[in-house]
């Protein structure tokens, strides 16, 4: 696969990205790199290995699930650095 100028601004399109000229020639470098270093993985003979499904033999290792009652608010609430009656302060993040 080639990387020409048109492949890249249609991945900056799709990536909703713009780049000047230097941007572009940085990564069509990169991306040749990237596709040279996928075809060395394709150069790996692999015929002679079993395809691998599962990382572990174990299978469905989970907990059951036990209904426990939770902590009152005024011991939630004490731990908190600020509170205000039923809730946690915190500091302002959204702005207009």
């Amino acid at each position: 696969m080639t990387i020409d100028d048109k492949k890249i601004e249609d991945l900056a399109h799709l990536a909703r990205l713009e780049f000047n000229d230097s941007e572009k020639v940085a990564i069509k470098h990169d991306l040749e790199e990237i596709i040279k270093f996928c075809d060395k993985l394709n150069e790996v003979d692999v015929s002679n290995t079993e395809p691998l499904i599962y990382l572990s033999h174990e299978q469905n290792v989970l907990r059951t699930d036990m209904i426990k009652q939770g902590l009152p608010k005024a011991e939630v609430l004490k731990n908190a650095p600020e509170s205000d009656s039923d809730y946690f302060k915190v500091p302002k993040v959204v702005t207009k």
